[in-house]
């Protein structure tokens, strides 16, 4: 009878036991409510110390979202999606980025965590009141006064210098942990490069593999180089428009002509405001037209109404060039523009020798203003220390597959040929006619899939990019030549 008991307790240890070691990731979550995220996930959060070293102290509710694969099969090591800016906020973008990982998620779990000061982590937001939007007046002092603001209302509720990158990436493997999971493999998008190589570089033995998409190293100093890698992307705007007939035929000597717009005295224009309708008065000059023109760059989609709207300006229309700076800005009101200066104004700015900007945007389109702007705010945010060796760009030996957008205006293919440069087991793909983020041009999703399922980069025939295309241009309100 005890022997019988013995071998019964066993067994039942036994299923136990299994039952731990088979737990899953959404085991540890719950359905995604309509306001959490999207339905078909999973959601949930891990609470981590703002302050690590300390361990006491206010805490930071990470949000997360896990989309189980689709594959009964599956992997067990998950895809975690890291997002840009800084300032974007992964869980908050889940769904839009899911549907361009759709072939990973078939084999492997996706996961998606909002960066502290992001999405729902703690987000250091410093979003404009209404009031502050219908600004006709705005200007650079004023935008600065308002970061100064947002940053007194942000301390209440946060220690700014607790937002750094490398704080993050460790919240990051207290989530892996907090899951279930052992190795992981990374997807980094612009800013989260930054993050990816960080985590790969800190935690090595837990990164199977890594997808750097636009990359933004360590060492990039932002936003010093924004200006002239803005001008190659213009640049080639330039070439491809020439070199198309119908392109060069309806808006010939483009260069000249964005020029002269750019160099004309500050004026007050009338244009019609794209979200309300109504009509407002704002004042133009290089710093507006630049930075909207700087936006639409990123998609090549949005750079094809680039050459109808200088066109357009030039006859004193404007709702053109407003309405596409709205549709498209990189520091919009998805990004927590807390967290932004809280990453750029430690990690950066400190390495921007004085007049270095002047030196890198000199005949520029862009010019000095924007990068000048920013930095004016890191005159005054808290700066988070920074380890010297955060700078360095370390060899890593992890499977690595590392993509730039040839017109990528913000991460050109120069940022992802220095990390490959250096990293062991790294290749990199140059997708053409591509801007920031080629994880969803083309045939690249099934290159990612499968660059992910071998566990290495070697056995990829990238020949399939060659069909990307740049979008056609637009030469009239109607859209491109219906006959193309």
């Amino acid at each position: 009878m005890a022997g019988r008991s013995l071998l019964l307790a066993a067994v039942l240890c036994l299923a136990s036991c299994t039952s731990i070691e088979e737990k899953q990731a959404i085991d540890r979550l719950q359905p995604c409510k309509h306001a959490d995220g999207p339905t078909d996930g999973y959601c949930g959060t891990l609470d981590v110390f703002e302050d690590r070293d300390a361990k006491s102290g206010r805490k930071i509710a990470l949000k997360i979202v896990v989309f189980p694969a689709l594959k009964r099969s599956a992997a067990k090591d998950p895809l975690f999606f890291l997002a840009g800016g800084p300032g974007q906020g992964a869980a908050d973008i889940a769904e839009a980025a899911r549907e361009m990982m759709r072939r990973i998620g078939s084999d492997r779990d996706l996961v998606f965590v909002d960066q502290r000061g992001t999405g729902k982590s703690n987000p250091l937001e410093c979003k404009p009141t209404k009031e502050e939007e219908e600004d006709d007046d705005a200007n650079e002092t004023k935008a600065i006064a308002r970061l100064r603001a947002c940053m007194e209302k942000l301390q209440a509720k946060a220690d700014l210098t607790k937002y750094t990158t490398t704080i993050a990436t460790d919240d990051l493997d207290d989530v892996r942990r907090y899951l279930g999971y052992g190795t992981i493999n990374l997807y980094g998008g612009s800013y989260g490069t930054r993050a990816a190589i960080v985590y790969a570089r800190r935690y090595t033995a837990n990164t199977r593999a890594v997808i750097l998409d636009g990359v933004a190293p360590t060492d990039m100093r932002l936003p010093l180089y924004m200006a002239r890698d803005g001008q190659r992307a213009v640049e080639l705007l330039f070439r491809d428009c020439a070199a198309d007939k119908a392109c060069n035929e309806r808006f010939p000597n483009l260069r000249d002509r964005l020029e002269k717009l750019l160099s004309a005295p500050e004026k007050k224009v009338r244009y019609t405001h794209p979200r309300t309708g109504v009509e407002r008065t704002a004042g133009i000059k290089r710093l507006t037209l630049g930075g909207i023109l700087f936006s639409a760059l990123y998609s090549p989609k949005m750079a094809a109404l680039v050459p109808l709207l200088i066109e357009q300006a030039e006859k004193g229309i404007y709702t053109g060039l407003f309405s596409l700076g709205a549709a498209f800005d990189p520091l919009s009101s998805r990004i927590a523009q807390g967290m932004h200066f809280s990453v750029v104004c430690a990690e950066d700015a400190p390495r921007i020798d004085p007049g270095s900007v002047q030196r890198e945007t000199a005949k520029t389109f862009l010019g000095a203003e924007m990068a000048e702007m920013r930095l004016k705010a890191c005159e005054f945010w808290p700066k988070g220390k920074v380890d010297p060796d955060y700078y360095a760009n370390a060899p890593v030996d992890i499977p690595t597959l590392i993509l730039s957008g040839e017109l990528d205006p913000v991460t050109p293919p120069f940022w992802g040929r220095q990390v490959a440069g250096s990293w062991k087991n790294a290749r990199h793909l140059i997708v053409p006619a591509t801007g920031h983020g080629a994880a969803g041009a083309g045939c690249v999703p099934k290159l990612l899939a499968q660059f992910l399922n071998d566990g290495t980069a070697a056995n990829l025939n990238p020949s399939c990019i060659e069909q990307v295309k740049r979008p056609p241009f637009f030469l009239g309100p109607a859209g491109p030549d219906p006959m193309r």
